[in-house]
């Protein structure tokens, strides 16, 4: 159904770091490149996620309520991503543990402000 999310950034560079580390602990590296935009994935595979600085030349901006989630294998590699996250640049949004039944997740913010969150459904 969804294809890649675009995040926007205004330092391409620092926000390549932090997803080039979150996303290669996912298994996945840069499938796109250019100038102004990066996306990691897989072609043909699930959905990406992609990182531009905004084609209209105004600042990036983090959008109210939004936030991309990335479904982990269990819950220790949802550990792991929010420990990468912090050490590439994000901030805590919510540490690793369970949040409701069959639901594990650790929120965090990239280097630009955009949330997401790792999470394990069992």
């Amino acid at each position: 159904m969804i294809g890649y999310v675009t995040l926007g950034t205004n330092d391409r560079e620092r926000g390549a770091k932090f997803y080039d580390a979150v996303c290669g602990e996912l298994g996945v590296g840069r499938m796109m490149e250019e100038e102004q935009f990066i996306a990691w994935g897989i072609p043909g595979g699930g959905a990406g996620i992609g990182l531009t600085t905004p084609f209209d030349g105004k600042p990036a901006t983090v959008g109210n309520g939004v936030m991309v989630a990335l479904e982990a294998s269990d819950e220790a590699q949802v550990r792991r991503l929010y420990e990468i996250a912090l050490a590439n640049g994000g901030t805590c949004e919510g540490p690793p543990g369970p949040r409701g039944e069959g639901f594990y997740a650790a929120y965090f913010r990239d280097p630009d402000g955009n949330k997401l969150n790792a999470f394990v459904m069992s």
